[in-house]
């Protein structure tokens, strides 16, 4: 089928986060401000320069059947337990061609990590060094590969029109979802799930990080150490999990009778070239990919109502994204509520642009902007309206949300999402 610039809806939604085990209680933890983040129990974590991490709040063990949780890394069973919520939250249930509501053909799949396998990677070392080269598991080589999450996900519901996983850091999500609606609008694909995934908390990850500036290193009472656009900010809190979305075209959805969330837009890309991890202090980049969005898909600054800021919680990061955002909304966006959601889930890496879609398709569903935890003294610079104490409401008609996510490496993704 040949076709361009189809319509493209979010009919489904799937998620397992430090906040819950799926969307409903992840989405209820977020307006309660609610926080996943809590001191690290586990033996190796005692001598590690930071102990705090975001945890899922239901381990994927407690979910998935034995003999294929082991069979997968820790951030492919994030993927498919998300996936599982959101394929059956859009109507199906089985696989692609037995249902009969979608030709397999026609299905995609496109879900992001940033990091891939890596618990896998090094525990099967550790497992090499230890006891031999014997003892390793034949599963090791696919469950490591980044691109495990997404073929998973394939093999699962039968999506033959395309299995794809963008790595770009942290706005891998971000850029899969992005992906996704490409497929539909261009014709490859009626339906795709979309997402991303991470499960990084791991003694290596965790060190690194932190011997690099980049978590934070608060000493404070866990759960208040993730404060986005917050004075005291000073690095961000590592969570894991996975969002993924059903996105279809409007036309396939139609004829199904599902039921749809809002529509997606589309994406806004760009590229910082500034440095491999600090981002540009002026948000240049930043500013680039969003009028790229509105140029794009026609978006008007006067629709957006709402922003799931990227906002990690770092000094720069987070002031050089509402520069970028001031730049060009100009007087706009002092109509948008902001709200930066990492403030409870922790960033999650490859997986924040997937739950923090959810979070914006759910705040454009419901019309409810969630608040931003922690945030006690805005930072002057922020010159932006965070929403903080409780949620708040996002008005009646037509409105659009904006989802930021930007990554190590100057990646920059901003995605658009409007009322149907």
């Amino acid at each position: 089928m040949n076709a361009t610039n189809r319509t493209v809806v979010v009919t489904g939604i799937g998620a397992t986060t430090p906040l819950g085990g799926d969307s409903a209680s992840t989405w209820e933890g977020m307006l309660a401000g609610r926080s996943g983040v809590r001191a690290l129990e586990h033996e190796w974590a005692a001598e590690l320069p930071v102990r705090i991490a975001a945890p899922a709040a239901v381990d994927p063990l407690d979910v998935l059947p034995r003999p294929l949780a082991r069979k997968l890394d820790r951030s492919a069973q994030f993927a498919l337990i998300a996936a599982r919520e959101a394929w059956a939250d859009a109507g199906y249930e089985g696989k692609a061609g037995e249902n009969g509501l979608v030709d397999p053909d026609r299905l995609g799949s496109v879900i992001a990590s940033g990091i891939g396998g890596v618990t896998t990677l090094l525990d099967q070392y550790d497992i090499l060094r230890e006891k031999g080269a014997r003892r390793v598991s034949p599963h090791t080589v696919p469950m490591l590969m980044p691109n495990s999450p997404a073929a998973n996900v394939g093999l699962e519901v039968g999506a033959q029109a395309g299995v794809h996983t963008p790595v770009s850091a942290c706005a891998s999500g971000a850029e899969a979802i992005g992906y996704a609606v490409e497929m539909i609008r261009t014709g490859r694909a009626d339906v795709v799930l979309a997402g991303g995934t991470e499960a990084a908390i791991h003694p290596l990850p965790v060190a690194a990080f932190a011997n690099m500036m980049a978590l934070s290193k608060n000493d404070g009472p866990p759960e208040k150490v993730s404060r986005p656009f917050d004075k005291a900010r000073d690095g961000f809190v590592l969570g894991e999990g996975s969002g993924v979305i059903v996105l279809e075209s409007a036309e396939h959805a139609a004829r199904r009778g599902a039921r749809v969330y809002c529509e997606a837009l589309g994406q806004g890309l760009s590229a910082d070239s500034h440095h491999i991890a600090q981002p540009e202090p002026t948000g240049r980049g930043i500013a680039t990919a969003l009028q790229n969005l509105l140029e794009a898909t026609g978006l008007e600054p006067s629709e957006v109502v709402h922003l799931n800021a990227h906002a990690t919680s770092t000094p720069l990061g987070d002031v050089a994204e509402i520069k970028a955002l001031r730049k060009v909304l100009g007087s706009d966006l002092d109509r948008v509520a902001v709200s930066a959601t990492k403030s409870m889930t922790g960033h999650l890496l490859g997986g924040a642009g997937g739950v923090e879609t959810v979070a914006t398709v759910l705040a454009l569903h419901h019309r409810t902007a969630p608040p931003t935890a922690n945030l006690e003294n805005l930072d002057e610079e922020v010159d932006a309206d965070v929403v903080r104490g409780a949620g708040r409401p996002l008005g009646e008609g037509r409105i659009a949300a904006l989802n930021n996510s930007f990554g190590f490496g100057g990646h920059n993704v901003v995605l658009a999402f409007r009322t149907v």
